[in-house]
């Protein structure tokens, strides 16, 4: 078997479980510079909402895929794969370490085992009944997709309209579902030499550090944030605004609900994402699993066995 060229760390997890600061001492001490698998934080203006890493507590690590975008530009699986591997490219030239950090469990794996998103674009007019429906009835669009991939929809929101088109177009243009595609694509070899870890948490801990993250954005001025987009007339149709705390706050702006309960939306449907994050993780491959409970959530004890399992892998000397 040939050697391979790259070396690949993924460090992955449910949200609020604390990735953001073990990724930033794991990259300045193996000499790594970090690729954000986030799909709010490539959006500008994006901040609060995204939970956004600040230039200070970057601490002069490079990030890549952060403030990359306009909040009015889709951003999908296959715009990530292509900015990604960039970024590996450049991360490479520098003589360092790829690190991918982030909860996004479908981009991470679209990186690490360069699935193959070729497709066919022969019927339009498919597409564009299921955006119509989409608009019309997100719901009826989820039961279409339950319908012929019960897999598939199980991953995705009811509320990812992007996601569920992509997968009802795929099945409509060959027959096949996606689930059983991606499944197909994952089961090839990385290209890449890598360590796939995820960083979890028991269930309690996390959804206790979810409310308090959506409390924290709200006293940072989240509202604020989400007003002044709505402000520079973006709709909330638009793919960034679909985003966990943007949506609920959108919805509390254009009169659905009250602020009350647009927060308690935002903590209910962060703590469901959590759940379809972990459930994804499980199903994946090759992972290495970092139950924080197991070191005492302790970051120096994590940090001591991530490196051991990067000799032992030789990704480190």
């Amino acid at each position: 078997m040939a050697e391979k060229e790259h070396s690949l760390i993924v460090l992955a997890g449910p949200t609020a479980v604390g990735k953001t600061a073990l990724s930033i001492s794991l990259a300045r001490e193996i000499g790594g510079e970090i690729i954000s698998a986030d799909s709010c934080q490539v959006y500008r203006g994006l901040d609060i909402g995204s939970a956004k890493i600040s230039e200070k507590e970057m601490g002069g690590i490079p990030h890549y895929l952060i403030d990359v975008l306009d909040p009015t530009e889709n951003f999908d699986v296959v715009r990530f794969q292509e900015l990604g591997k960039a970024a590996m490219e450049r991360i490479c030239s520098h003589g360092h370490i790829p690190i991918v950090v982030g909860g996004t469990g479908f981009y991470i794996q679209a990186l690490v085992y360069d699935i193959d998103f070729t497709e066919n674009d022969g019927d339009r007019s498919y597409r564009r009944e299921l955006e119509e429906l989409g608009e019309k009835s997100p719901e009826k669009l989820h039961q279409m997709l339950l319908e012929r991939d019960p897999e598939s929809a199980e991953m995705i929101h009811e509320n990812n309209i992007k996601r569920t088109i992509r997968a009802l177009e795929f099945y409509h243009q060959t027959g096949k579902k996606i689930s059983e595609h991606n499944k197909e694509e994952r089961g090839k070899e990385s290209p890449y030499r890598f360590a796939y870890f995820v960083l979890n948490d028991e269930r309690s801990y996390v959804y206790d550090r979810i409310d308090r993250r959506v409390d924290l954005m709200l006293n940072a001025g989240l509202l604020c944030e989400v007003r002044g987009l709505r402000d520079q007339g973006l709709s909330p149709e638009l793919c960034s605004m679909q985003g966990l705390g943007y949506r609920e706050m959108m919805q509390y702006l254009e009169g659905d609900f009250p602020l009350e309960e647009a927060v308690r939306l935002m903590k209910r449907n962060t703590r469901h994402f959590a759940k379809r994050q972990i459930t994804w993780f499980k199903r994946e491959k090759d992972v290495i699993w970092l139950n924080r409970q197991d070191y005492g959530r302790d970051d120096r004890r994590i940090l001591d066995a991530m490196k051991e399992i990067l000799r032992e892998r030789g990704i480190l000397a």
